[in-house]
């Protein structure tokens, strides 16, 4: 039967209709980039500072998406991932986004336990793993890693931190040579705290502080009462501590059971810096411990932060509290959101304007282009990543923690020096509850 005009007319206009579906499809996909969001959104690091950092991470992506996407063209799809507080469920989710769902850059992670095996996964698949979080030095040290980045502090700071505050005050604020500050370091046995332990003792050591008792411990362990009797019998002026929130709230709470005492704690972030879950627990015992992080970008002087931080700063602060309900906004959020907004803005604009793309070589070399200096993000710090061949190949030159101090409702950065907000309360003042 011979085909009609009618039916020819009728059969265009449905090939030029599918076509047209094709070609706005095709365009949708091309003004849109598809990337991985992988946090703890359950389990216990989701209230350890993981939640915080994935908001954190979204608001940076709402904030640019607003204004048309990267480079004001390409809007971001987020894929989230939950990896549950499991090492084997995050590298199972990191497979999952690149095998299944195709995604070229994977934002996030929380624990350093999963930073370091995923790190080496998504480097053998020539992706890019952009770390907000996860500080152990472990995950970049010897690996000349190629398509691994981390603008985020590591670990072997938060030791320089430490042992350059004590060296700093301990005549001064003590009355005592720094050689004679006995210090003991306990921390969870994962990466992140045998990382920071090792860094504080080899950083202590170097100027001449005393390291009496190191033990690490397991961050599920029911029980800590006889590392609570091992730092009794030591006598220790001051105690560092790399923990989680559990873990955390187990030893003080079997602490001030037993009768611990000491001149001052030093928290090494993690569950030291989810200031708010703690004080709910132990109320104004925990008054003036310190805590070493990069700082909540909040804390921060914007006049002498690169010109617009400051109300970039404002924005993150305002959608945070909107979006959790929170009174404070914990260093994580800082993270997820320093971390995210470099990707997203100086970046992820040059691989597509300078290497023609977001595919993961693209990205790779925009990378190693950054160059920010001191005071240019909304933590404080420049930003330059090492290069292929050196032996922290992937990680940022330029990240900086400041010590914190927390009296109450509030939270001051008391080291560096030159730009604290108040002078250090130390020793513990008498009264306090854990003090010597």
């Amino acid at each position: 039967m011979p085909t009609s005009r009618r039916q020819l007319l009728k059969g265009s206009a449905a090939a030029a209709a599918a076509l047209s579906l094709d070609w706005t499809r095709a365009q949708a996909q091309a003004e849109s980039l598809r990337i991985g969001l992988i946090y703890d959104l359950t389990g216990p690091f989701a209230a350890g500072g993981s939640v915080a950092s994935s908001v954190g991470a979204q608001i940076a992506i709402d904030l640019v998406n607003e204004k048309g996407g990267i480079g004001g063209k390409t809007k971001i799809v987020p894929v989230a991932a939950d990896s549950q507080s499991k090492a084997d469920v995050a590298i199972n989710e990191a497979e999952r986004l690149i095998n299944q769902e195709k995604i070229d850059i994977i934002n996030g992670v929380y624990s350093s336990a999963h930073a370091v095996p995923m790190a080496a996964k998504v480097e053998q698949q020539k992706k890019i793993l952009w770390i907000t979080t996860a500080v152990s030095t472990a995950v970049f040290k010897d690996k000349n890693l190629q398509y691994v980045f981390r603008a985020q502090i590591h670990s072997d700071q938060y030791g320089q931190a430490f042992a350059g505050f004590l060296a700093e005050h301990a005549k001064a604020k003590l009355g005592m040579e720094p050689k004679e500050v006995k210090v003991a370091l306990i921390h969870e046995d994962g990466p992140y705290g045998v990382g920071v332990a090792a860094a504080d003792e080899a950083y202590a050591k170097e100027a001449g502080i005393q390291v009496v008792m190191r033990e690490g411990y397991s961050a599920s362990a029911p029980d800590l009462s006889v590392l609570v009797t091992k730092l009794k019998r030591a006598k220790v002026d001051v105690i560092s501590h790399a923990g989680y929130n559990p873990d955390i709230t187990l030893f003080l709470r079997q602490a001030r059971e037993s009768g611990l005492r000491f001149k001052m704690l030093f928290g090494a972030g993690a569950g030291y810096s989810q200031l708010d879950k703690l004080r709910a627990t132990f109320g104004a015992d925990i008054d003036n411990f310190c805590n070493i992080d990069p700082v909540p970008a909040q804390l921060l002087d914007p006049a002498k932060l690169a010109p617009g931080i400051g109300d970039l700063t404002k924005a993150m602060v305002t959608r945070y509290k909107a979006a959790t309900g929170a009174t404070e906004v914990p260093p994580h959020c800082s993270m997820g959101f320093n971390q995210t907004w470099l990707l997203l803005n100086n970046v992820l604009p040059v691989a597509k304007e300078k290497y023609g793309s977001f595919e993961p070589e693209a990205v790779r070399k925009a990378a190693l282009d950054v160059d920010i200096p001191a005071g240019g993000t909304v933590q404080g710090y420049g930003v330059k990543f090492f290069p292929p061949g050196t032996p922290m190949s992937g990680q940022n030159e330029r990240s900086t923690p400041v010590v914190m101090q927390n009296a109450g409702e509030r939270i001051s950065v008391v080291w560096p020096t030159n730009i604290r907000t108040q002078d250090p309360v130390f020793p513990l003042p008498k009264g306090s509850t854990y003090g010597a």
